[in-house]
């Protein structure tokens, strides 16, 4: 290998010389003995390779800075862990020394290493490699800017991560996230996966006067995510504890504080593409809420896939005001922006509602490239802005408009475009794209440098056959495309029985591709009407133009009346803008007539005005504006006080609820706070005693267990110690067997073919206090025990331990964890197997601690196979520092022999990694054993 890699450019490579150069001398100097690698690159550790203390280090960043003439930043002396992190850090002062005030901000894209990325976590990895102290966040808010860089990312995860495990979460389950915009959102995220749970992001609560619906909704979400722990803060946390009462699932509510203080895990630990990263909650506009199980390789896929469409660059700069919870604000405004490395500028949904100019100020402020919304806010902010507050505006740096996560308006894009021309917003920066949590977030965009491609097609053809033909008829429909499909992802048209349709003829929106979903989180029924055969039925309306996708509805939205299909959306637009309807706030739906055997058309309309002969005014509005737009009169208006249409969390209109409310006569009728709380203390009560019987049954099994155990341990200690030596052994795996099974403790074993017929040592990880009774009972019972030297000082565990011929080691000997190897070693020459726990401890909290290697120079030494043991679940029945058991069952893996290759150190080295890698493969566990960063 090459002193220095290909990785490394052409204007760094002598910068990369010297340094190593300089590295390699003050190692000498230190170390005049040590046998430096001449053909190491810059990835050899400062510690482990050149032997560099932090006093040596000192030195070796005074000499980089009187060599280069420069004054490197401080934090370098403890983060540098390699001849590269100087080289970054080298290369970042320089930059710096030279750009300007908004310099900072912009990206030092190399991301070409990420197409290797397997999980959101090598992404961050790769990103404490090149940019630890790069800022990747700025927070906005109307008190303070808060940075974050990727190393506080990475610190702060590491912290969450550690109270999650702490709290008794265990790798797999899912933990729910009600928090806004914040710090500690971001940190929260890759909190959840560094502990091995899977994150569900919620919305906090919105109205009190729709706590009732709000609360409803999301336990439902949670029951069936199934959550053990809520983390939320501040104002959310009354309405976390409510929820608690009605999801007996949720054991624990915490703050990102809370959880912070517990340490840190060593690392961010690994994780396979496979592996879940987050449950999306779709928006539940056409129904209740299903969970989008999303991959790590879902979402790296779609994030590639939008890197090929929309080109990113080095000069890029994403501000964005969505939220967190939903995979526009979540996927394609974080997670890309995390992703290609660029700053993201962040404000709260609640700080742009407030002003929406204030989105468009800060795309101005920081020479924003690229930012998103849904079609209101472009509506919002092309007919609500004053113009005091836009003047002076420059948007000439924004490339790339993205509007999607709702129905697209040809008028929206318009009357913006028009607005913001003069301001220096390009038309062909308009980007309507169509994506769904099921895909990730994207799947079409349109090519770069176009303007949004309108179509008009004839309402006639369109309306009773489906035909999209392009018509100039004063009526015609009007539909905006949203691009092509992204790379190696397919969109088709099909109509009844999955045929697929020819071009401009509506049907259901089919799809595949990397990005898709599998399917929704527990939720069969729902996954099976979404899959077909390798397509995935997105529930809307289309036609395909060649490549170009044209949406014309969610087909459980549409309305069909005498043959006529009809449109919700192009009537909410009409209706909406009527003086005096709140725009945006118009919900079209159809409701079934016995009598005719049709659906009649029904208009809810949010207005402020109370008069009543000006709200008659209005109707006549309505019906006038419904009939110019649609051809049809409306069967009924209905004009509703404001927040009577409902929405879901990102507004889109719940056009089925709000239908049941009409239905209901409850339409624009909220009862009063306290009655829905009532009502929610009433729901509440199943809840709460199946939780209160869970409690009362974990109880009454901790003392059953604690009381049985303690009859027992004399009675098994008084038989050890009074039986022949030769029998002991054989005594202690039946009682064993015997309490396990008094103790209703289920151990299941796999791998029993694997034991060797002649002597080994067993390697087994340890997780519990009652790891022992399960290995005494599971292992052949003339193996010995190795157990450490702390017992030999207490008469009751010396005398036991000596009956049944265990041997006691020092746990904390330098060489690997057991000072008397040479008494091992003659054990293990005499034909003994030996049973070791190599981590010689453990603890509360969940995770795979570091190996010491003495069992592993044995085996070497005595050219003996190691068997790895694998245990999981008995943390779970009886963690560490704590004396309450609870009801559970075990499982032990029994790994296939690893036999030794050599008999020196680094053959005993190299066979405790392949032993750990393969415990580690099985425990379900995070790895605790990585360095710090």
């Amino acid at each position: 290998m090459n002193a220095i890699d290909e990785s490394v450019s052409e204007d760094q490579r002598s910068d990369a010389e010297r340094l190593l150069e300089i590295t390699r001398t003050v190692a000498t100097e230190l170390h005049p003995q040590m046998h430096l690698d001449e053909s190491g690159g810059l990835d050899q550790s400062l510690d482990a390779d050149f032997g560099l203390d932090s006093l040596a280090r000192a030195e070796l960043i005074q000499r980089i800075e009187s060599k280069f003439g420069l004054e490197l930043p401080d934090a370098l002396l403890s983060s540098a862990e390699t001849p590269r992190d100087l080289l970054y850090g080298l290369s970042r002062t320089r930059r710096q020394a030279a750009v300007t005030a908004a310099a900072p901000l912009r990206a030092v894209r190399e991301v070409e290493g990420f197409a290797q990325a397997t999980s959101l976590i090598d992404v961050l990895q790769q990103h404490l490699d090149r940019r630890p102290d790069q800022i990747h966040i700025r927070l906005l808010s109307e008190e303070a800017e808060e940075e974050i860089t990727y190393r506080d990312l990475d610190i702060g995860a590491r912290r969450v991560a550690a109270g999650i495990l702490q709290s008794g979460a265990r790798p797999g389950e899912t933990i729910a996230m009600m928090l806004p915009t914040c710090s500690d959102y971001f940190l929260t995220f890759f909190g959840v996966i560094a502990a091995g749970a899977i994150p569900v992001p919620m919305y906090p609560p919105a109205r009190p006067t729709q706590i009732e619906d709000h609360l409803t909704r999301h336990a439902g979400i949670l029951r069936n995510a199934e959550a053990t722990l809520l983390i939320s803060v501040g104002a959310t946390e009354r309405a976390a504890h409510l929820l608690k009462q009605h999801v007996p699932s949720i054991r624990t509510i915490a703050s990102p504080a809370e959880l912070s203080s517990h340490g840190e895990l060593p690392s961010l630990p690994p994780c396979g593409s496979e592996q879940t990263a987050f449950l999306q909650y779709t928006s539940g506009s056409t129904g209740n809420p299903k969970g989008v199980v999303l991959t790590h390789g879902n979402l790296l896929a779609n994030l590639r896939a939008i890197g090929k469409a929309i080109h990113p660059s080095a000069d890029d700069v994403v501000v964005s005001w969505l939220p967190l919870y939903h995979d526009m604000g979540l996927i394609g405004t974080w997670l890309g922006s995390f992703y290609y490395a660029f700053p993201l500028i962040s404000m709260s949904p609640l700080h742009f509602l407030a002003r929406p100019s204030r989105w468009l100020r800060t795309i101005d402020r920081f020479r924003a490239t690229i930012s998103a919304a849904p079609n209101f806010a472009y509506e919002l902010c092309a007919t609500k802005v004053p113009d005091s507050e836009i003047e002076g505006l420059d948007l000439s740096s924004w490339r790339m408009a993205t509007n999607g996560a709702e129905a697209v308006s040809v008028e929206t894009i318009r009357r913006f475009t028009a607005r913001y021309a003069p301001l220096g917003f390009r038309p062909e920066a308009m980007a309507p794209t169509y994506g769904l949590a099921e895909c990730s977030v994207a799947l079409t965009i349109p090519p770069l440098g176009r303007a949004p491609l309108i179509e008009r097609v004839s309402r006639q053809s369109f309306t009773t056959e489906g035909i999209a033909v392009v018509s100039d008829e004063p009526d015609a429909l009007q539909f905006v495309g949203c691009g092509e499909p992204l790379p190696d992802h397919e969109v088709r048209v099909v109509g009844v029985g999955d045929i697929e349709l020819p071009e401009r003829r509506e049907g259901r929106i089919q799809f595949r591709g990397p990005s898709a979903t599998k399917g929704y989180y527990r939720n069969e029924a729902e996954t099976r009407r979404m899959l077909h055969g390798e397509w995935l039925d997105s529930g809307d309306l289309g036609y395909l133009a060649g490549r170009e996708l044209f949406v014309t509805g969610r087909a459980k939205d549409v309305i069909i009346r005498a043959g006529r299909h009809i449109y919700p959306q192009e009537i909410e637009e009409a209706a909406g803008n009527i003086a005096g309807v709140r725009k945006g706030c118009v919900a079209v739906f159809g409701s079934r007539d016995a009598a005719s055997e049709t659906e009649r058309v029904i208009v809810v309309a949010e207005t402020r005005e109370k008069d009543r002969h000006a709200q008659g005014i209005i109707e006549t509005a309505v019906r006038t504006a419904v009939l110019d737009a649609c051809g049809i009169p409306p069967d009924e208006v209905v004009l509703a006080a404001p927040y009577s249409v409902l929405k879901t969390s990102s507004g889109k209109i719940r056009h089925r609820a709000t239908a049941d409310a009409y239905a209901s006569a409850t339409l624009g009728q909220p009862p009063p706070v306290w009655r829905q709380l009532a009502r929610l203390e009433r729901a509440s009560l199943r809840p709460r005693l199946i939780r209160m019987l869970r409690f009362m049954r974990e109880r009454m099994y901790a003392w059953y267990a604690l009381g049985v155990t303690a009859l027992a341990a004399p009675l098994v200690w008084s038989s050890i110690v009074s039986a022949p030596r030769r029998n002991c052994q054989r005594l202690l795996q039946r009682e064993s067997r015997a309490l396990l099974r008094i103790l209703g403790i289920g151990v299941v074993v796999s791998g029993t073919e694997n034991l060797p017929p002649g002597p080994c040592i067993f390697a087994v990880n340890h997780a519990s206090y009652l790891d022992g009774v399960i290995v005494s009972a599971v292992l052949p019972s003339d193996a010995t025990y190795v157990v450490k030297k702390e017992f030999a000082r207490r008469f009751i565990a010396r005398t036991f331990f000596s009956r049944i011929g265990s041997m006691f080691v020092e746990r904390f000997q330098p060489k690997g964890g057991v000072e008397d190897t040479e008494q091992l070693d003659a054990a293990a020459h005499r034909g003994k197997s030996l049973v070791i726990f190599p981590e010689a401890t453990f603890g509360r909290m969940p995770g795979l601690l570091p190996f010491r290697t003495g069992a592993f120079l044995v085996a070497a030494r005595a050219g003996l196979p190691i068997v790895p043991v694998t245990l999981r679940g008995t943390r779970a029945i009886l963690r560490g520092d704590e004396w309450f058991p609870r009801h559970g069952s075990a499982e032990v893996i029994i790994g296939e022999p690893i036999v030794p290759i050599g008999s020196d150190w680094a053959a005993a080295v190299e066979l405790r990694q392949k032993v750990r890698a393969e415990i580690l493969t099985h425990c379900g566990e995070p790895d605790l054993e990585r360095p710090l960063r």
